[in-house]
């Protein structure tokens, strides 16, 4: 039996944490979409889509990492597991998801095809996966020739579209794992006909090894795997055995994880068996599987024949050992092992989650919480070999060692990272990992910490201090919120993991020096980060070639900084407490807050008159040019704020005594750290904050006005004011407009695959939410603001934070009509009980209507909900 309270799982982390048990070494590591990405793109130009299309996956090896679905694989991605399928309709096995890049007609990379992350424990000891597979022909021509004749002024055609869930015609497909130790898992197939007619599927779980071996490396031996009836047992050496067994004795079809070079280049190849050997052999009956019963690639091929509504389950068994084990069991012992672990995984979350969470609250947060697990993604990138070329292969363009990512060449990536989206974006983003971390803190603090720590080491830092930030460009800028991050994360855990802490602080000094020396072009402390993971936001693209001569300081790039410097003013606090060596450390960050929050409004970024800041353009005869766009970027100066308490003063006199010689010395900061209040412990408090109250209550009356930025699902990213009044300005003879698009991006800016002009984005949403606690700690119940704006209703911040997180969270239950507003007008998703039920957490959602738009898949900071939920039941 499982122990209560959700003791066994946590066992189970902590005995992971000290490394006497590996729980975590087996996981859904195996990505989604491994095509069209950066680390598999040879090309001249960088066209990843075209150099390794969807066309090409079956067919031609990855060099640097492996894809599938429902698939798990060891944390160095040595051996793969994922399933196959077949409805005899289409002209490929079902091994991948299909979708489409933004050159497609879309507004950006997006799968065509349903599935979800139904659970997951942090170890992984329980997981739940679920597909829905149309029984007709997948209509892979269709949506390629509808989306590319759509423009972005149209929504995407998407599968559903199609009609071909129509009468209920898919197979519905669920895949349970369950392990018995770090290295046993129980699997669990079951395949349901929701037709109302007779169907045939074929089910092939599949195991291969990642070819490491035909790349030119010397000593790097081929591993095999021998396929007999219900068994495929592969030998590799570092690994030793690693068998799949299956009820039933299903035949097993072998080749080789080579590439087909004869059906690509018409060039000979390798071998006959080559990787798509077993979709020739299935789908057309080709002799293309290896007669020898040897490869290393192999499946167990199931033929179902199932009547109208009926379900059929396959056992399944994955071991490692290092010897041939015995036959597997999968009777009673298996069910048993599967039936502890749900138990175990229910108690971990029933323990989690408040009881005082509604059951469609707690189903959400589990929900989001597995797909966060789920997009845990083995990431291996050598950017020097990929820049030069593998020894056995054609030598890359010479253009590469000047293209994407050349100075990049000290990165070493092979580690398991927490990803945004395994399909959309399977890759790691450091801005959206720092956001990831928070909510993983929850669950598995350890791994969380982990990641944190991982973007700073010294094989992805940049010598000169900058963190990667995804791989299409690591150069790119991403806010700074790491060392939020770690401060969160180090609060959930306890706050007691000082050595953590301090590990980040010491890199995180390099990576804001790296901010200070390249991102402050006039040494005026205010910043000019680029597009700041905004992508689209302003009037032209801030990561490019300004327009005309000039600079552009940024609101939300001086934001981040003046709230940089306050968390590692926190960090520093928190380092000093136990050791006085980081004062020092945090008098510089405290006096170099002041100097970034000040000189916001001494070079203009403030607006008095709109009581809002702006981005400015500063031009070289010194005319500073505001962009008066009423967006994100001036309401992300509210975030940098923190309380210094009397305790913290008292404990620290060095920085109190920094703090009052400032005031006497340098009135010019006075408004910035005067504000004292006493607390609710009755001893005086400090605000040190970028807005003063009459600032704050300002701007508070522009983002609660439902005409601006409250929306009935949060708050959008851009004045809905700009709806019937877009902000145009003309430079070098072109203009340049912004209008609220409360939807999908209408321009092409960064390729149109996102959208910040008027959607609700949960990271920021999540940070002005934090930001309105941090002021009603501080201001508690005498301040109040008209809520919403226009409604003459007078309420504290505290529950003006608490009421847009319920927004936020209304975005994902069902509301008194039983509707989740993120599926929006779709019927199939808001009404059938095979779809309702199946929660997706999208990149953001519809400013308007609150619709889920961008990545579907589990975009891992809209994963935050969870981190509301419990906040608002805490």
């Amino acid at each position: 039996m499982g122990v209560s309270n959700g003791v066994a799982e946590r066992v189970r982390l902590a005995q992971a944490d000290s490394g006497e048990q590996p729980w975590r070494a087996w996981g859904p590591y195996l990505s989604e979409r491994a095509w069209g990405t950066v680390r598999e793109d040879y090309s001249e130009h960088g066209t990843a889509w075209d150099y390794f299309p969807h066309d090409h996956a079956r067919s031609r090896t990855y060099r640097w990492n492996e894809d599938g679905m429902a698939g798990v694989c060891d944390d160095r991605q040595t051996f793969c597991f994922a399933l196959a399928l077949w409805n005899e309709r289409d002209p490929i096995l079902k091994e991948r998801m299909f979708g489409l890049g933004g050159d497609g007609g879309n507004h950006g990379e997006d799968a065509k095809e349903y599935w979800w992350y139904q659970d997951s424990t942090p170890t992984h000891s329980w997981m739940r996966w679920r597909y829905h597979y149309p029984q007709a022909a997948f209509p892979y021509d269709d949506l390629v020739r509808v989306n590319g004749q759509r423009t972005r002024d149209e929504s995407e055609y998407e599968l559903v579209d199609t009609g071909i869930f129509d009468d209920d015609r898919f197979w519905a497909v669920t895949v349970d794992y369950a392990k018995a130790t770090p290295t046993d898992m129980c699997i669990v197939v079951t395949v349901a006909n929701r037709g109302s007619e007779a169907a045939t599927l074929h089910v092939l779980p599949t195991l291969w090894f990642r070819n490491t071996w035909s790349w030119g490396a010397p000593n790097r031996p081929v591993p095999q795997i021998e396929g007999q009836p219900g068994r495929l047992l592969g030998t590799h050496r570092s690994l030793g055995r690693i068998t799949l067994d299956a009820e039933g004795a299903p035949p097993a079809l072998m080749c080789d994880n080579e590439t087909n070079a004869q059906r690509l280049w018409a060039l000979p190849g390798t071998t006959l068996y080559p990787k798509d050997g077993i979709n020739d052999h299935v789908v057309a009956g080709a002799p293309t599987v290896n007669p020898e019963g040897t490869g290393t690639k192999g499946a167990l091929h199931y033929v179902l024949n199932l009547g109208p509504g009926e379900t059929r389950r396959i056992r399944l068994r994955l071991t490692q050992s290092d010897e041939p084990p015995p036959p597997a069991d999968l009777g009673r012992g298996f069910d048993e092992v599967l039936r502890i672990r749900e138990d175990e995984a229910d108690e971990f979350f029933a323990d989690l989650i408040p009881a005082a969470a509604s059951a469609e609250e707690a189903a959400v947060a589990r929900q989001a919480i597995a797909g966060l697990m789920w997009g845990k993604q083995f990431y291996h990138l050598d950017v020097k070999q990929w820049l030069r070329g593998d020894p056995a292969t054609t030598p890359p363009p010479p253009g590469r060692r000047y293209g994407r990512n050349h100075a990049w060449w000290h990165m070493n990536s092979f580690d398991v990272i927490s990803m945004p989206d395994p399909w959309e974006y399977p890759w790691y983003a450091a801005w959206d990992l720092a956001f990831h971390c928070v909510t993983i803190a929850r669950v598995d603090p350890g791994f969380a910490k982990s990641q944190l720590l991982l973007l700073l080491r010294e094989w992805y830092m940049h010598p000169n201090g900058q963190i990667p930030a995804y791989e299409w460009a690591f150069s790119d800028v991403n806010p700074p919120v790491h060392a939020w991050a770690a401060l969160r994360v180090f609060e959930i855990d306890g706050g007691r993991d000082f050595d953590f802490l301090a590990k980040v602080m010491h890199k995180l000094l390099l990576n804001f020096t790296w901010w200070v020396n390249r991102k402050d072009v006039g040494g005026n402390n205010v910043f000019e980060g680029g597009f700041l993971g905004l992508d689209n936001v302003g009037p032209f693209d801030r990561s490019a070639a300004l327009p005309v001569a000039g600079v552009l300081e940024q609101s939300d790039g001086t934001g981040w900084m003046a709230m940089y410097a306050l968390n590692l003013l926190d960090m520093a606090i928190r380092l000093a407490l136990h050791d006085q060596a980081y004062t020092d450390m945090a008098t510089k960050f405290f006096e170099h807050f002041a100097y970034i929050a000040e000189a916001a409004y001494r070079q203009g970024l403030w607006n008095d008159e709109d009581c809002f800041f702006y981005d400015v353009l500063r031009l070289p005869d010194g005319h500073k040019l505001p962009l008066k766009v009423r967006s994100i970027v001036g309401l992300l100066p509210l975030a940098a704020t923190t309380r210094l308490t009397g305790a913290t003063l008292d404990r620290l006199p060095a920085l109190g005594a920094r703090l009052r010689w400032m005031q006497t010395n340098q009135p010019e900061y006075g408004d910035i750290i005067s504000a004292r209040r006493i607390g609710a412990d009755g001893r005086q408090q400090r605000l040190l904050s970028m807005v003063g109250q009459d600032q704050l209550l300002r701007i508070l009356a522009r983002m609660l006005d439902p005409e601006e930025f409250l929306s009935a699902y949060g708050l959008r990213t851009l004045s809905r004011a700009h709806l019937e009044k877009p902000f145009t300005v003309s430079l070098g003879g072109s203009d340049f407009t912004v209008g609220y698009e409360p939807a999908e991006s209408t321009s092409g800016l960064f390729g149109g695959n996102s959208n910040w002009r008027g959607p609700v984005w949960m990271p920021v949403n999540y940070l002005l939410v934090e930001a309105l606690r941090e002021f009603a700690d501080f201001y508690g119940d005498h301040l109040k603001v008209e809520y919403p704006t226009g409604s003459g209703v007078q309420v504290t911040l505290a529950e003006v934070a608490d009421d847009v997180s319920r927004r936020l969270v209304s975005l994902f239950v069902p509301d008194s009509w039983g509707r989740r507003p993120l599926y929006g007008a779709n019927e199939m998703f808001q009404n059938h009980p095979d779809w309702k039920d199946l929660v997706v957490f999208p990149e953001y959602f519809h400013g308007d209507n609150g619709a889920g738009l961008g990545a579907w898949h589990q975009t891992g900071w809209t994963a935050l909900v969870v981190d509301l939920i419990l906040t608002l039941h805490r």
